[in-house]
């Protein structure tokens, strides 16, 4: 099949009307749709939810353990009864 047969076929099948889609069709897609709409926006307060939990734990943590000040020296023990 050469480039002209193939062109001509291509455009005989572009030519030709598209198939009826069934009417119930159309309200299950919109179902699907929605449903999957709502899925994808409870996914994404979920998620924020967690980020936001996971920011609160890390700020409580730091503050408690204030991993930023240099622990006691362990290497001498302390003076008492001096």
């Amino acid at each position: 099949m050469n480039r002209p047969e193939r062109e001509a076929a291509v455009r005989q099948i572009m030519e030709r009307t598209p198939p009826r889609v069934p009417a119930e069709l159309h309200a299950d897609v919109v179902r699907r749709g929605s449903r999957m709409l709502r899925r994808r926006t409870i996914a994404r307060r979920l998620l924020w939810v967690l980020l936001c939990a996971a920011t609160v734990a890390f700020v409580v943590w730091a503050v408690v353990a204030q991993p930023w000040v240099e622990p006691p020296s362990q290497t001498t023990p302390p003076l008492t009864d001096w």
